[in-house]
């Protein structure tokens, strides 16, 4: 279906507007946007398409919509932010914050394995009641009760879900507040950041729907080999006490109004452009400072590089982000990081180049790691600079 964008980008990115309106062209997009911003400046800020599967509702400039794990770069942000302020020590134990964590030898387990994935608590192996999603004291008592899967600190695996618990539980122990509050309060409110964890029946208006992904050959086979050990990791990481990648639930007002730290952030491409643009270019948005320049280069310094217990292909992590890697690059520049999310979503920053990067869409995609959509579309920024 042919889209016209709609939006700005500057004559010398013309080729990301080509490519942004031939993904519509190809089948591959209901609603989407794309932003890019270098060295604070827009350069890029697209947006087309529909916000809803029924195709009656336009996709706006403010239209919001869940971006799954991009929310995880946004959590490690508040993380880093809470290390400026002096009030978290990465390599402080745990249970320094959260007492109840210190159980079934966990007491030793610093903050910085949380924060790239070694804590090895990705899952819960009791079976969970079916909203522990979306309750917070449950999951938390079951992640200071759970018995790491592996020897924290040995090996790395993606925690889909309990990173948003484990480091959010962290964040509202030492401020008081609820990881979303703290990001209202402390980034995005002062900067004007329509990014948000958990939002409230007013939102709904403007936030897209999500569609179900569209599964290759052999997907379906896959998963339902995965299905069949509902007591491994992988299956209890992205299904305990619910699949998560459902429409139907993440969706639900019960989805949208819970605080999911790794998973129900819902953002504007814009605003995840301006904000990694920030990290990219030193730390600060239009003078104001979101983190150091010392908390970005730790933040983006290799933790964990190698075969993931989880995923079962090869991951690089930092302190919260991404790093690249060439299975899975963001650019050609070596210092890229940030967080995609599942179905397609992106956010990074590009030290580098002075990049800020962000893709939104509605129509999940099927790539694990990196959606081929929001890749042609930096791969086009890229090729114009």
């Amino acid at each position: 279906m042919a889209v016209q964008a709609e939006g700005s980008c500057d004559a010398r990115f013309r080729r990301v507007k080509e490519v942004f309106e031939s993904n519509f062209a190809n089948g591959l997009e209901v609603g989407a946007a794309v932003a890019a911003t270098i060295d604070g400046k827009p350069v890029v800020d697209l947006w087309g398409g529909h916000a809803d599967a029924a195709r009656t509702r336009p996709w706006m400039r403010d239209t919001l919509v869940n971006v799954f794990s991009t929310t995880k770069g946004i959590t490690a942000i508040l993380a880093h932010r809470l290390v400026d302020q002096g009030k978290l020590d990465l390599d402080a134990p745990v249970a320094r914050y959260w007492p109840e964590f210190a159980q079934v030898g966990k007491e030793k387990i610093p903050v910085n394995y949380l924060l790239s994935h070694r804590a090895g608590l990705p899952a819960v192996r009791k079976q969970l009641p079916p909203d522990a999603w979306v309750n917070w004291p449950v999951m938390c008592a079951a992640l200071a009760a759970e018995t790491p899967w592996w020897e924290p600190g040995t090996r790395h695996g993606y925690h889909a879900l309990t990173f948003g618990y484990l480091v959010g539980e962290v964040i509202r122990r030492i401020t008081g507040k609820t990881p979303g509050a703290y990001l209202r309060d402390e980034i995005t409110a002062p900067n004007s950041l329509d990014i948000h964890i958990g939002v409230d029946a007013s939102f709904d208006s403007r936030i897209a729907e999500l569609v179900g992904a569209k599964p290759p050959p052999g997907t379906a086979k896959a998963f339902a080999e995965m299905a069949s050990d509902p007591e491994s990791i992988t299956y209890k990481a992205i299904a305990n006490p619910v699949p998560v990648v459902d429409p139907k639930l993440v969706n639900s007002r019960a989805w949208r109004g819970a605080e999911i730290p790794a998973a129900n952030g819902h953002a504007t491409a814009r605003d995840l452009a301006r904000l990694y643009d920030a990290l990219a270019t030193g730390g600060s948005l239009a003078g104001r400072r979101i983190l150091t320049t010392e908390s970005i280069a730790r933040a983006s310094t290799e933790q964990a590089i190698g075969p993931d217990v989880v995923l079962g292909a090869k991951t690089r992590w930092g302190l919260g982000f991404a790093l690249t890697q060439p299975e899975i690059p963001l650019g050609p520049n070596p210092r890229a990081f940030g967080h995609p999310g599942a179905g397609g979503s992106l956010g990074f920053a590009d030290p580098d180049a002075r990049v800020g990067f962000g893709y939104t869409m509605s129509q999940m995609g099927s790539d694990a790691l990196l959606d081929g959509r929001a890749a042609a579309l930096f791969n086009a920024l890229y090729e114009s600079l």
